[in-house]
């Protein structure tokens, strides 16, 4: 079996790469990069502008039995939700797309994954932290937090226009928050879990960080793993989505900010500050999941923030270690 990664340099991309290739597929990864925390596991890797219908045409010249779309301009909310790059976000990622479509398309790839967004949903199902409603039903009528949110909903419609006219099968997902070790820490592009375990991880003990807004916005994160798994699942499963494929495990960004703190026992206090925040509240609903697929994450968000803390801590002090005098 031969898979493409298109975005296969990146956080969900990279990790991605290496389960496909434990499960004995030939793997093409297609990225403006290389991952940036380990070596890649595809047995071939072009670095290639995907925005550049050349660059895709080549990548499909040999075919293949599964192509998985992950390819985007993203970041956390510092990125997202400023309206600074909105520009940018609706360019670069519909670019890819509509050539990820139609290049597929004329290949004959017969089988098509596209990573959509929780950011589809409408705001004014989001304005309640402990109750938000994204069930999959739930998009229309349309009206995304931000332009992000608009781009993805309009790829979704167009991958699935192709599907159809084209007779080609193609499963969308919608990503709730994936976080994890070898993810954007630092930069401005990262999100609230690593943002978070990095100023954790650079405060001195008895000082304090700084988070975004009141601290009652509520999320629910998905660690990779999961993520991973239910990719998989997906895949293999006779429904085509849209799918949600997050966590019911809702918490507030305050909540969040002191769990990193015990986890990392250190005594910080939190101070709010402006910021953009997005929604009030987001939580993956889950239950077109397990109906359609039997299945649900399996890593509490405690276990898998403690392993993505860690990871944070080291890249924070390798850092700080090459900085310091000889």
């Amino acid at each position: 079996m031969k898979a493409l990664v298109f975005g296969a340099g990146g956080f969900i991309g990279s990790h991605l790469v290496r389960r496909l290739k434990s499960e004995g597929y030939y793997v093409t990864g297609v990225d403006l990069k290389v991952p940036d925390f380990s070596e890649s596991a595809a047995d071939e890797f072009v670095i290639g502008d995907l925005r550049d219908p050349a660059v895709v045409q080549s990548a499909l010249e040999g075919g293949g039995d599964e192509l998985y779309q992950l390819a985007a301009e993203m970041g956390g909310a510092g990125f997202i939700f400023t309206g600074d790059n909105d520009a940018e976000i609706l360019h670069n990622s519909a670019l890819i797309n509509l050539n990820t479509a139609k290049f597929a398309t004329n290949a004959g790839i017969p089988l098509l994954f596209y990573s959509s967004s929780a950011c589809v949903y409408p705001r004014s199902s989001q304005n309640d932290p402990a109750r938000p409603d994204c069930r999959e039903d739930a998009v229309y009528p349309a009206d995304p937090d931000s332009d992000y949110g608009w781009e993805k909903l309009f790829s979704e419609r167009m991958f699935a226009a192709f599907g159809r006219n084209h007779s080609v099968r193609v499963k969308i997902a919608r990503f709730h928050n994936v976080y994890g070790p070898e993810g954007t820490w630092t930069g401005g592009k990262e999100k609230a879990p690593a943002a978070i375990c990095r100023k954790i991880a650079m405060a001195a003990n008895g000082s304090s960080i700084d988070i975004w807004g009141d601290g009652r916005q509520t999320r629910s994160f998905l660690f990779i793993t999961d993520c991973l798994d239910a990719v998989r699942t997906f895949m293999k499963s006779k429904f085509d989505g849209p799918l949600n494929i997050g966590s019911e495990e809702l918490i507030s960004i305050e909540e969040f900010a002191r769990l990193v703190i015990r986890i990392s026992g250190k005594e910080l206090s939190v101070n709010h500050c402006n910021g953009p925040t997005g929604v009030r509240g987001r939580k993956s609903d889950n239950s077109l999941m397990r109906e359609e697929l039997r299945w649900e994450p399996r890593v509490p968000l405690k276990e898998g923030i403690s392993l993505t803390y860690r990871w944070i801590q080291e890249q924070v002090t390798v850092r700080s270690e090459r900085y310091l005098p000889s």
